[in-house]
């Protein structure tokens, strides 16, 4: 098989994919390593599809710092389902945190009131949400607003969360990469994120599919520090089953 007709090929599995290994294709083509990233190097030149570690992507694995009133109104439908399913594992005499994100405002669209329910978080548009429940004590962290997320990031608000200790954790994220965890697009908000992580007793991501294969500047963990992640069908089997290797419970509504 020729250069042109493997280029073909990578071409038509990467449509049909979304995203290719390089070990695969060394099999595929029985040819070297070096090969296929020469390959992947010139069609990504092309413009074609993007690198990335262990092989290729269609899509631009990298994410932007959008304003939290943009991201809001990116696949709506599919994160309130996700917030509603997480919304029923918040039970009465809870004590929750939950980070920044559009996915887990609509978590906190979806709480129903409980007794002696109390919600630490970052974000000030959750704590405006659930501040209309006169059940729920609502417990807003100090620190630097950040505008383009609506929440505190920063010292303040990590000393902070050491005088707390809470059963979950609901974490929204910008990137879910395979081979680089979990990430976020700013770094301050990646650093609050771990102390968030270093106080829940279990942590759950709440993502819509669109957030696998891309990586974010800040990296906020690996896959051994998280619990569930809760996200929707149009997650594929491939990075579902690659999840659930490193023993993470993947729900999909």
């Amino acid at each position: 098989m020729n250069t042109v007709e493997r280029h073909t090929k990578i071409i038509e599995k990467i449509n049909n994919e979304g995203q290719v290994k390089v070990q695969d294709l060394c099999d595929q083509f029985e040819v070297s390593s070096v090969t296929v990233r020469k390959d992947l190097k010139l069609l990504e030149e092309k413009g074609i599809l993007y690198r990335i570690h262990g092989g290729a992507t269609l899509n631009n694995p990298y994410t932007t710092d959008r304003h939290v009133n943009e991201k809001e109104k990116v696949n709506l439908p599919e994160k309130m389902e996700i917030g509603a399913a997480a919304a029923k594992l918040v039970t009465a005499n809870d004590s929750i945190l939950i980070a920044s994100g559009t996915s887990v405002l609509a978590l906190a669209k979806n709480i129903k009131p409980q007794e002696n329910l109390t919600v630490i978080t970052s974000a000030l548009n959750v704590a405006l949400e659930l501040n209309q429940h006169n059940e729920i004590e609502v417990i807003q962290l100090g620190g630097v607003l950040r505008k383009r997320s609506s929440s505190v990031t920063g010292l303040f608000a990590e000393t902070n969360l050491s005088d707390f200790s809470c059963s979950k954790l609901f974490l929204g994220v910008d990137g879910i990469d395979l081979d680089f965890g979990l990430t976020t697009a700013n770094v301050r908000e990646a650093r609050l994120n771990r102390e968030m992580i270093k106080v829940s007793q279990k942590t759950i991501v709440l993502a819509d599919s669109s957030k696998f294969g891309k990586r974010g500047f800040g990296r906020i963990c690996g896959f051994e520090q998280i619990d569930e992640i809760i996200t929707d069908r149009g997650i594929s089997n491939f990075t579902k089953e690659g999840l659930e290797e490193f023993g993470i419970k993947v729900t999909i509504v």
